[in-house]
């Protein structure tokens, strides 16, 4: 492969396109600008709707199957009056692929009376091992960029206190990103433990929580700007990961935990 005029390996490849979802770039283009003004008039054949119907692909995701796993999802979520019944409704349910090849459930970690959820993407490689959020390489950064605010996820009192959880609580295999799908079932469990845990504000520590709370991605785009996310202030942030990769991004990170930190306390006036 070569792009602008240099030999690209695989790794190289994938590496860059890593960098360019991160600084927020969702719309292809190609080396030189069209004219769409002098494009020929596109012809689309009239087809009876029998054809129609047989012509458009199924759309991902929308299945009978996952119908039937969100409903289930849903119900066992809806049914959990306390965070432990929610634990143990969702390490119960088989409608995600991930657990058959997951070791552990990572459910939370932390104080879940904290006023500041920590909503992370998904366990690694560590935190399978362990059956906790965050607690790799990336979730020491975490700890002490935290910790520099005054806030602990071992803290006791609610106002100096951590709580963490993952969009998934499972682990995807090679710590690829979870797919629609799981993310989809995975929603009516999270929504509710953010009932249930009711932080007064999220933070949203990636790509991937910024896709299942807002929809969106582009984590490099959307941090440092307050949003509402299931109903609370969030604050999209740079995942740890990407910090030890990038470590100039640290100063941004540290700019947006002041900016946590001011927020947290104005909600206290």
């Amino acid at each position: 492969m070569t792009y602008q005029g240099f030999e690209l390996d695989a790794e190289t490849a994938l590496a860059l396109l890593d960098w360019q979802l991160e600084m927020g770039v969702d719309v292809p283009m190609l080396d030189a600008p069209v004219d769409r003004f002098d494009l020929p008039a596109r012809v689309v054949p009239e087809l009876p709707p029998a054809q129609v119907r047989a012509a458009t692909p199924a759309l991902p995701g929308l299945d009978d199957d996952l119908s039937a796993r969100l409903a289930q999802a849903e119900a066992l979520a809806a049914g959990a009056a306390s965070l432990e019944a929610l634990a143990a409704a969702q390490e119960s349910f088989d409608g995600i692929e991930l657990k058959k090849g997951a070791r552990n459930f990572c459910f939370a970690d932390g104080n879940p009376k904290a006023r500041v959820l920590v909503l992370g993407e998904a366990p690694g490689d560590e935190e399978d091992r362990q059956g906790r959020p965050f607690v790799g390489r990336a979730g020491q950064l975490l700890d002490r960029m935290f910790a520099a605010i005054g806030l602990a996820r071992d803290a006791v009192d609610a106002e100096r206190a951590l709580y963490i959880v993952n969009v998934l609580t499972w682990r995807p295999p090679g710590n690829r990103d979870p797919s629609p799908d799981e993310i989809a079932v995975s929603l009516p469990f999270l929504r509710r433990h953010i009932e249930l845990a009711a932080p007064e504000v999220i933070v949203l520590m990636g790509n991937i929580p910024c896709q299942a709370a807002l929809e969106k991605r582009g984590i490099l785009r959307l941090r440092g700007h307050w949003v509402q996310a299931f109903g609370r202030p969030a604050l999209p942030m740079a995942h740890p990961a990407y910090l030890l990769r990038n470590p100039a991004a640290k100063r941004e990170a540290w700019g947006d935990l002041l900016s946590l930190a001011a927020r947290l306390e104005s909600l206290s006036v």
